[in-house]
């Protein structure tokens, strides 16, 4: 779906759906309230109080990368969504489609041994049975059936939590505070432009980081056309502005969009009109069809932090 711009604003159709948002915010807290399984490795949960991007894959991968390069056996848990399958299901990009396991699994499946269970506690299971020394799961921060040993709550800087207000008269799952409780720290990504870290506990540790495009590949010479399918398109073309790339023109759909032939064909039209080379995100090449991919090119980013030693303390004490 594409966000409502009041989800951002605010304004009278926030207001009308009020009342709608407390009863979310209920059924979120009963639902966070039931018992879950503690598995017999670290679990580690790149999370947020609301629907939408907020850089949680990018974590998620960043984490991965970083527990491997510490001797770890990581494993990714994820629901898969945008796919069919319910798992638990070890994920084989050579094997399987966006359209089975949802883009952020095949993107995961590149880095680590990547699991899609709608029964989180029944993946983690899998997982600890394939070798799995941690489980870093995608999302799921308000899933109750497994037990996390450190939540992270991921903060988009250019967005915050929106209008504040709970879905459907704003993005939130539940309340800031609320979410905040459950979360060893905050994750910034960007700068607070929204003023979100005004709205977390007193005394919540925030570890900040800023996205930084991975132009591999990429001629600084030529134009390119860019189109994406993800939480805040624009975020993603304002990157590659800042990074000295020449758009000749930009497409936004709505997260994760299933593109069609159609979408294909006018993406290509609006390229050859502009004289440009069509470039998009790695979560968008993964849902467009293999015989759609050739002369698309690719620009994915990675995490810089503020205070890598900050990250590293404290992966080092949840894996102890």
């Amino acid at each position: 779906m594409r966000a409502p711009a009041f989800w951002s604003t605010g304004g009278w159709p926030s207001v009308v759906l009020a009342p709608t948002g407390a009863l979310t915010g209920w059924l979120t807290a009963r639902r966070v309230a039931k018992p879950g399984w503690q598995a017999g490795v670290p679990v580690l949960c790149c999370g947020n109080a609301g629907v939408g991007g907020s850089g949680k894959t990018t974590l998620a991968i960043d984490l991965l990368q970083r527990l491997q390069s510490l001797g770890g056996r990581p494993h990714a848990l994820l629901r898969g969504y945008g796919g069919r399958e319910r798992g638990p299901l070890l994920v084989r990009p050579g094997l399987h489609d966006a359209a089975r396991v949802g883009d952020e699994a095949l993107l995961l499946a590149e880095v680590a041994p990547t699991w899609v269970s709608a029964d989180r506690a029944a993946g983690a299971q899998a997982a600890m049975d394939e070798g799995a020394d941690a489980i870093v799961m995608d999302d799921g921060l308000q899933n109750p059936g497994l037990i996390k040993d450190c939540s992270l709550l991921v903060i988009d800087g250019g967005f915050g939590f929106g209008n504040g207000r709970l879905l459907p008269a704003g993005p939130l799952r539940e309340p800031v505070a609320a979410a905040a409780d459950r979360c060893r720290a905050a994750i910034l990504i960007g700068d607070d432009t929204r003023g979100a870290l005004a709205q977390l506990p007193p005394g919540m540790p925030v570890l900040r980081a800023a996205l930084v495009p991975d132009l591999t590949g990429l001629d600084p010479a030529e134009p390119y056309f860019a189109f994406a399918g993800i939480g805040r398109p624009e975020k993603f073309f304002a990157g590659l502005r800042a990074a000295g790339i020449d758009l000749a023109g930009t497409r936004a759909f709505a997260d994760h969009h299933p593109y069609t032939d159609a979408d294909c064909a006018a993406l290509i039209r609006a390229a050859a009109k502009a004289g440009a080379i069509l470039l998009t995100t790695p979560k968008d090449m993964a849902r467009l069809a293999p015989a759609r991919r050739r002369g698309i090119a690719v620009a994915g980013v990675t995490l810089a932090w503020a205070d890598e030693d900050r990250l590293m303390a404290l992966l080092a004490e949840v894996m102890a």
